[in-house]
């Protein structure tokens, strides 16, 4: 009997085949092996949200999903986010807004935000709170995030309603 198994998966749109300890959860599989460090260690217990990604295009807690999970699977990650350019105006928008400090729950955030834009592109003030109830920060008290994404929401809605030619329909 083995005590690693074989994995395939895409991360970060790249195919990559690993051995895997049958019990390695994802987001230590994804810092350890593959040093994509953005996605952080918090509670363990899945609470906090700090350890989150994208599992075939949803979001999860990479602290509750084994690695061997993933086997046939895309995994996408702040890195992968952040270099494809997807959120740039929402990196822009948490920086004009002050919405991070100590940064170790931004890379959770920014996930979460970013699916709840890309799914929910006309929510609410109160829909974005309760989309980002389940992530913890200990440092803003979550008025400038709240902000930042509000502020991209509007944004995205105004270019979206502007003709060819940028002019308000």
């Amino acid at each position: 009997m083995s005590d690693t198994k074989t994995i395939h998966l895409t991360v970060n749109g790249q195919y990559r085949r690993h051995e895997v300890r049958p019990r390695q959860h994802l987001v230590d599989f994804l810092r350890e092996e593959l040093d994509l460090t953005g996605s952080h260690l918090g509670c363990e217990h899945g609470v906090c949200g700090a350890c989150t990604v994208k599992l075939d295009g949803a979001i999860v807690r990479g602290c509750l999903v084994l690695a061997v999970q993933a086997d046939g699977k895309s995994v996408q990650t702040i890195e992968g986010l952040s270099e494809s350019g997807a959120m740039r105006d929402l990196q822009q928008a948490f920086l004009n807004r002050n919405a991070l400090q100590c940064g170790y729950c931004t890379s959770g955030m920014l996930m979460a935000a970013s699916e709840l834009i890309d799914t929910q592109p006309d929510a609410s003030r109160e829909q974005v709170r309760q989309w980002i109830s389940g992530n913890y920060c200990r440092c803003t008290g979550y008025q400038a995030i709240v902000d930042a994404i509000c502020d991209v929401l509007a944004d995205r809605r105004d270019a979206g309603v502007r003709d060819d030619k940028g002019v308000a329909a």
